[in-house]
């Protein structure tokens, strides 16, 4: 457990430090723009190494394929939810717009921390600390302009950060128990959820940003991520 609450407090204090960057520091679009693809190299990497694969190798493929699949179909529902209904400006649906791209990471990391090994772990929360950093500082950043007080931004993601880590906390303790093949159908449904975050959220962002180096920051971050999960064992 107290593995746990570390990499748990890491991830989630990225928030809180890239809130503190996007409103009291200076981060250019294109810096923010190639940060945010390479963090999506290494998440997505990481997705399919440190949770699909395993995860295939518990089930039936198209168990976990199902499971992918129903995670970014759920995601896209959510997130036209937000979009087209509850509002992506509006408070709630901003926080919920927040909330739904870090929920399925959290979990994930959650679930990824059940019998796994502790370079499996690192390649998981690096990257997803990585990712978490950038998005939180443009999106930080964003909130500040449209005229909300710094006070206020900083206290939005820190309950953000306080809701994630207890998905990921929840992802691991109550599920700990649970039979390994519905595990890993719990995996695949998490990554395919992340998946279609980065596709909708996080790699558009990137290009609109940076389109000239967007590519190689992306392969960056891939090649970063099988470098730390080639450290040790997993």
């Amino acid at each position: 457990m107290m593995m746990t609450l570390i990499v748990v407090a890491v991830v989630s204090g990225a928030l809180l430090a890239g809130a503190a960057w996007g409103i009291y520091g200076r981060l250019g679009p294109r810096l923010e723009g190639f940060l945010i693809a390479l963090a999506g190299g290494a998440l997505i990497l990481s997705l399919v190494s440190e949770l699909i694969e395993p995860a295939a190798r518990e089930v039936p493929l198209h168990w976990a394929m199902g499971g992918v699949a129903m995670g970014a179909i759920s995601f896209a529902l959510l997130d036209y939810l937000i979009d087209e209904v509850w509002g992506g400006d509006s408070g709630g649906g901003l926080l919920a717009a927040i909330t739904l791209d870090g929920v399925p990471e959290n979990l994930a990391l959650g679930v990824a921390l059940i019998g796994a090994g502790p370079m499996a772990v690192a390649a998981l929360a690096g990257s997803i600390f990585l990712s978490n950093l950038p998005e939180a500082a443009g999106g930080a950043r964003d909130m500040a302009k449209a005229g909300r007080s710094k006070g206020a931004v900083m206290l939005l993601w820190t309950a953000t950060a306080v809701l994630l880590s207890i998905a990921a906390i929840v992802g691991n303790v109550a599920l700990a128990g649970v039979d390994p093949g519905v595990l890993a159908v719990i995996r695949c449904f998490a990554a395919g959820a992340v998946v279609a975050s980065l596709a909708t959220e996080v790699f558009p962002k990137a290009y609109r940003e940076d389109h000239h180096l967007a590519g190689i920051a992306t392969a960056l971050g891939l090649v970063l991520a099988f470098l730390l999960g080639e450290l040790g064992p997993g």
